[in-house]
């Protein structure tokens, strides 16, 4: 739990889906359809500005009645989102996606605004089944006295 959330990007990847500010509602969730996410980072001038998720297309467009085809991202986005640095252990990640309510945290480079990855609440699960596994795996081979120590 106190593995940085960097090794877990470098295991996912660091692939991050953006959409300038002034995209379309329509063209976000394109890329969001294509690429099977359920997020795309918004950026200006290369850097993060916002996030669009599947729970600003609900509220913020289908909910208010909006067209996707003309309404910019940049008017239905999350302002300013919780993100965090690639230092943070995953399990102060969980604290944050619980906390804050986040499905999808973007990782900074510290000290700018320069977005190194994207989290998600899946990708912790996935790794925390992963560590899990691993680690009964382990018990079940200490049990057995197929464990060696090296």
């Amino acid at each position: 739990m106190n593995t940085p959330i960097a090794l877990l990007l470098s295991q996912k990847g660091s692939s991050v889906f953006s959409v300038p500010a002034i995209a379309t509602v329509a063209d976000a969730v394109n890329i969001m359809n294509l690429h099977k996410v359920g997020a795309v980072i918004v950026t200006q001038a290369g850097e993060l500005v916002g996030i669009f998720t599947e729970r600003d297309v609900l509220t913020r467009v289908v909910a208010a009645g909006r067209s996707p085809d003309t309404t910019a991202v940049a008017d239905v986005m999350t302002h300013n989102p919780v993100t965090i640095s690639p230092h943070a252990t995953v399990s102060e990640v969980m604290s944050v996606i619980t906390d804050r309510r986040c499905r999808h945290l973007p990782v900074l480079e510290e000290g700018s605004r320069t977005v190194l990855g994207l989290v998600s609440i899946g990708d912790v699960l996935r790794w925390l089944v992963d560590a899990h596994r691993a680690e009964a795996e382990h018990l079940r081979q200490y049990i057995h006295g197929e464990y060696s120590v090296t």
